[in-house]
């Protein structure tokens, strides 16, 4: 199974559409390596700059509806690609939450009060998470600081991030 754990970014925003992920003019690209370069760049968001802000990245953390627009799978590659195989927020568009677990990737949904209390408390310095998805449990730490936050994921869900995604799980179950 995959390691969920890394340096954070916050994205305070709610409706991240999958064209400010990854802009519809890089869906001709063929591989997912491609795609790399232009993550984030269409993202209107004050003070942020993707050729800055994504280095070291594997974790984003943001408000509610992330992966809204367009359904393709283009917009976890891009994630992917990038080194970032975890997503928090408050809520997910279904499709892009699927992809993501399609992927072998984590999507994690916490309430609201824990969204504003992680971006409160940790989104300003340098913030490392991880995810215990055994006993569901993010770990967030940042400057000697550290909360742990438990989170739920479905049966089915687990065990297409577990086995590394679709593609994994069926030549295992099927």
């Amino acid at each position: 199974m995959a390691h969920f754990s890394g340096k954070a970014l916050f994205l305070d925003r709610s409706d991240i559409n999958t064209d400010e992920i990854i802009p519809a003019k890089y869906l001709t690209e063929i591989s997912k390596e491609a795609l790399k370069p232009f993550l984030l760049e269409d993202l209107a968001l004050d003070g942020f700059d993707p050729a800055r802000d994504l280095e070291g990245v594997c974790v984003i953390v943001t408000r509610a509806n992330f992966g809204c627009g367009s359904s393709r799978e283009h917009a976890p590659w891009a994630l992917e690609v990038n080194g970032i195989r975890m997503v928090i927020a408050e809520s997910f568009a279904r499709i892009f939450r699927q992809n993501m677990f399609n992927c072998g990737m984590l999507a994690i949904e916490l309430p609201a009060e824990d969204i504003d209390r992680v971006f409160m408390e940790f989104s300003v310095g340098d913030t490392t998470i991880t995810a215990d998805l055994a006993a569901n449990v993010l770990s967030i730490a940042s400057a000697g600081k550290k909360v742990d936050i438990g989170f739920t994921i479905g049966d089915f869900d687990r065990a297409l991030v577990s086995a590394g995604g679709w593609l994994e799980f069926a030549d295992k179950n099927y």
